[in-house]
């Protein structure tokens, strides 16, 4: 029923910003034109209504899918991938810990002095780094040589005072959590193989391999620190993660951004997954959900038909930061189509597919800022 939620206010915030682009535009422009533009917008947002049966419904889907994931590998459109994480962050933990998380074409490394319940996070600090274009249509041992590097040199920053907090054993081995975006096997708390390269990387090789050897590999043919791949999770266990340091009660982690995607923890586990504690991390790929009761428009339709991946995450394609910028872009297009909305002619720029980020609807909606739509 959360996911429902969001995917609702998620909804009403592209309604909106839809419809203060029009009642700015009726501010100033009163004459038919606006009548027959809210006559689209109406019947726009009649198309995304979810009044409550039509949640349970989608509640009781999603729970099926849930269950048949878990039962069966494959059997569900939700992945359901275990994580082998059992035990979570709580408060106590102690020492300097690095983190690199590799999300799209950038990555960032980030290192972390905690100190225990009463100190919490001491310090951190981190770097964002932009991966060059060419390696993203390299090989996979040029682009984990290059991670590798920049991480080698942003430990070299290491100020003394990280120094008193180090958790080393006097092997001066640094621990590291890898945050990874690209869909992956997992196999253990630290192992996970590469399935496909997405986010933009056009990657001959690495396809089938364990993303933790190929970088760990690549760290250790630099010289001078030793650094060891602690645990793999991706970046919606990584939010969930977090949010459990501050508060125990936390127990479900959702990804409301470019892409959406969402994990928990299962206490009701099949058999032939094995655990010490009982419960694991389940990683759900939520994106991939579909169900015929879903408010799904015609814009849903022709943003599916015209993508790479026609059929395929069609949640995603609904609720994602990608896309919802493309909503409000058609919206307004058939507006200035069919109402004359902006005049005789539709503007060049409201012709142009993705022009209209995200960040720009959200805004007005919240009253933030405002724009033209005919610049």
């Amino acid at each position: 029923m959360t996911q429902m939620l969001l995917s609702t206010a998620v909804a009403c915030a592209t309604v909106a910003a839809v419809a203060a682009a029009v009642m700015v535009w009726q501010k100033f422009h009163k004459h038919s034109h606006c009548d027959q533009a809210l006559v689209l917008l109406y019947e726009f947002r009649h198309a995304c209504a979810t009044p409550l049966y039509v949640l349970r419904h989608i509640s009781e889907h999603v729970a099926l899918e849930m269950q048949a994931g878990l039962n069966q590998p494959g059997g569900s459109q939700l992945m359901m991938l275990p994580t082998f994480i059992e035990k979570l962050p709580n408060g106590c933990e102690k020492g300097l810990f690095y983190a690199l998380d590799l999300s799209g074409t950038n990555f960032r490394v980030l290192r972390c002095l905690l100190g225990g319940p009463n100190a919490r996070v001491i310090k951190q600090e981190y770097e964002v780094v932009a991966i060059p274009r060419a390696l993203l249509l390299g090989t996979s041992e040029e682009l984990f040589d290059f991670i590798a590097q920049r991480l080698i040199s942003f430990i070299k920053l290491e100020g003394p005072e990280f120094q008193r907090g180090h958790n080393w054993n006097g092997h001066q081995i640094r621990e590291l959590g890898l945050t990874i975006s690209f869909p992956i096997c997992q196999t253990s708390h630290n192992t996970g193989i590469l399935i496909k390269w997405t986010e933009g990387f056009k990657i001959a090789d690495g396809v089938g391999k364990d993303v933790v050897a190929m970088l760990q590999s690549a760290m250790d043919r630099q010289k001078g620190f030793q650094i060891r791949v602690a645990v793999l999770i991706n970046d919606t266990v990584g939010t969930m993660a977090g949010g459990h340091y501050w508060n125990d009660d936390v127990m479900v982690g959702v990804i409301l951004g470019t892409n959406t995607n969402a994990c928990y923890v299962e206490c009701n586990l099949p058999e032939d997954i094995q655990t010490k504690s009982g419960k694991m991390v389940i990683y759900m790929e939520w994106g991939r959900f579909w169900s015929s009761h879903l408010p799904r428009t015609y814009i849903d339709e022709q943003l599916d038909n015209e993508s790479v991946n026609p059929g395929d995450r069609g949640f995603e394609k609904m609720t994602g930061a990608m896309y919802l910028g493309e909503i409000v872009r058609r919206v307004l297009a058939r507006m200035a189509q069919e109402a004359n909305l902006f005049g005789d002619s539709v503007p060049t720029k409201l012709k142009q597919p993705f022009i209209l980020l995200s960040n720009g609807p959200s805004c007005q909606s919240g009253g933030l800022c405002t724009a033209s739509a005919t610049q």
